[in-house]
């Protein structure tokens, strides 16, 4: 029997972070090579997956179970997959990571501050106010990977450099081949032994107090008021993915 050629990449992080982003940026260039591409954004597919369903626990982890059903599906039948979702909990994406088997954890990570300052929805400012319960990062916890086999920073990375770290890694572990990525990227690629990337954090076991989210409010809405701007409340994380400590080239855009 032929051997598969699908595979799916698994986004999670906060909301805002750039799942989405990042998922259309990489859909539209294996489509280059002629790639079978799907995207199972959470955000597109509410109403035909779980129309009903809320926001506890037990029911996002079997949201996320359905979405990693159907990329199974599809990556059995040489689909290349890409599925932004914030899928919060540990349990549910490694449960995937085991069904689907040719998978990759892609750790879409910014600080909650930087979310707060972008968010064009006001989701996370009516989350501080109480206005949204059960808001992941702000009244519930993130729980981020140990290690992933990607993690991309998204405040100090552009989505082609994130990018970059993706393809790279499904090549290293022979899900693309280099010359795919050479008419992909315009660059010849080495496939690397397989590696993960070791997420260093602040436990997010527990959710940040209110005095927590008023001391991290406060020195933004000071510079905000020095500027003439409107003052943005910004929050403690419920996790905390450390950034990583050389600084990163100017990115050219960055993930929104």
């Amino acid at each position: 029997m032929a051997q598969t050629t699908g595979f799916t990449v698994w986004l999670t992080g906060m909301s805002g972070t750039g799942k989405s982003t990042m998922a259309a940026y990489i859909a539209a260039r294996l489509r280059q090579v002629d790639r079978n591409v799907e995207i199972l954004d959470e955000n597109d597919l509410h109403d035909d997956l779980w129309q009903g369903i809320g926001d506890s626990k037990d029911e996002r982890n079997t949201i996320v179970r359905r979405l990693g059903y159907v990329a199974g599906l599809l990556t059995r039948n040489n689909v290349a997959v890409l599925v932004p979702c914030v899928s919060p909990y540990k349990a549910g994406r490694e449960d995937n990571r085991r069904t689907i088997g040719r998978y990759i954890e892609v750790y879409v990570d910014c600080p909650t501050e930087k979310l707060i300052e972008r968010d064009g929805t006001g989701r996370y400012k009516k989350a501080l106010g109480g206005e949204i319960p059960n808001f992941i990062g702000i009244t519930e916890p993130y729980e981020p990977p140990a290690s992933a086999e990607v993690v991309i920073h998204s405040d100090l990375e552009s989505v082609e450099d994130g990018a970059g770290k993706i393809f790279q890694s499904l090549l290293d572990l022979g899900y693309v081949t280099s010359e795919e990525l050479k008419i992909i990227t315009g660059k010849k690629m080495k496939a690397q032994p397989p590696t993960k990337t070791e997420v260093t954090r602040v436990s997010s076991a527990t959710k940040p107090s209110k005095a927590a989210l008023a001391a991290k409010a406060a020195p933004a809405a000071k510079a905000a008021a020095g500027k003439g701007a409107k003052a943005r409340p910004a929050a403690r994380a419920a996790r905390v993915a450390k950034p990583a400590a050389k600084k990163a080239a100017a990115p050219k855009r960055k993930a929104r």
